[in-house]
């Protein structure tokens, strides 16, 4: 069985998609402790490193090195700042995988990198491990292609290295969506992930603010025919659930309700179902509903780290 270490982990959205590839995950590494114990009761078989990166000094040697550093400097959902410290961390990630040397790496981000005010961040990513002694490609992915009710674009770098001689050419599509004709089993929907819920789950599961100018500036529904809007790392900002009303437009950034029936949010245990998460997930008392929502939010849907892993050759 392959081996692989995972650096900014999370709650095991990437480490979900690898086991699910067939790998044993020697080592996780994040530094939100939630996150930490949401993994361990989920896959608690795996040696979870709770610590900043930067102090890591060593890491077992494996054949695959897989990380999704942060990347809120980039993401369409926030202030976008290339000069934010945390757009750096991906140097962390290039020194473990100069000490580490594996077989291959993946690596997930945000799609914004590859805007043109962001591409010498990109580009650079590119040199590093271009001369770390790896074979690189990257490509956006479409989470719906694999499986997953979600409109989620997302970047991935794979590298396999060079001595290895070896080329790798990203998943193609196992799903497609309405109106494409390619012939593919249609992407799941929200109606298929979380259709066996309740419609008014506990108070404490979603989040029961408002609904304010800000979250009402753009369209967050979508039909239980549909795929959801994207997951995000807020309850603020979850997308509407279904059973809400429709949005329809005013103007420029400004939606209002098509009537005043009951609205809500998603909850963060919708919002991991959607996110193509295990069904019956667990998450431990120790945060509440808020910090939930950011987990599930930040993580990789694990049908994509899945299927990226699963193309690679078998080089092990």
């Amino acid at each position: 069985m392959p081996t692989a270490v995972s650096l900014f982990t999370g709650c095991g959205g990437s480490d979900a998609g690898l086991l699910d590839a067939g790998f044993d995950i020697v080592m996780a590494n994040d530094i939100l402790p939630y996150a930490r114990d949401t993994y361990l009761r989920n896959l608690p078989n795996t040696d979870y490193v709770l610590s900043s990166i930067a102090d890591i000094k060593s890491f077992p040697k494996v054949d695959l090195l897989a990380g999704c550093y942060p990347c809120q400097g980039f993401s369409q959902g926030g202030l976008r700042d290339p000069v934010k410290k945390i757009n750096y961390l991906y140097r962390e990630f290039d020194r473990a995988l100069r000490l580490i040397k594996p077989k291959a790496f993946i690596v997930e981000n945000v799609s914004g990198m590859i805007r043109n005010d962001f591409r010498h961040l990109l580009n650079n990513q590119l040199i590093r491990f271009r001369t770390a002694g790896y074979r690189v490609k990257w490509d956006v992915l479409d989470a719906r292609h694999y499986g997953v009710p979600q409109e989620r674009s997302r970047l991935f770098f794979v590298g396999i290295r060079s001595d290895l001689d070896v080329c790798f050419d990203f998943p193609t599509p196992c799903y497609e969506t309405e109106g494409a004709t390619q012939g593919l089993p249609r992407c799941p929907t929200i109606r298929d992930a979380i259709g066996d819920l309740p419609l008014w789950p506990d108070e404490e599961e979603y989040d029961r603010q408002e609904f304010h100018w800000y979250y009402l500036s753009r369209n967050r529904y979508r039909g239980w025919e549909d795929q959801s809007r994207t997951i995000v790392a807020t309850g603020r900002h979850a997308p509407l659930h279904p059973i809400s009303p429709k949005l329809i437009r005013l103007g420029t950034d400004e939606w209002k309700f098509e009537n005043d029936g009951p609205a809500r949010r998603l909850s963060y245990r919708e919002a991991a179902r959607l996110q193509g998460f295990q069904r019956d997930m667990v998450f431990p008392d120790t945060y509440g509903t808020q910090m939930r929502y950011r987990v599930v939010g930040n993580a990789v849907p694990p049908p994509v780290f899945a299927a990226v892993a699963k193309a690679i050759p078998n080089i092990w």
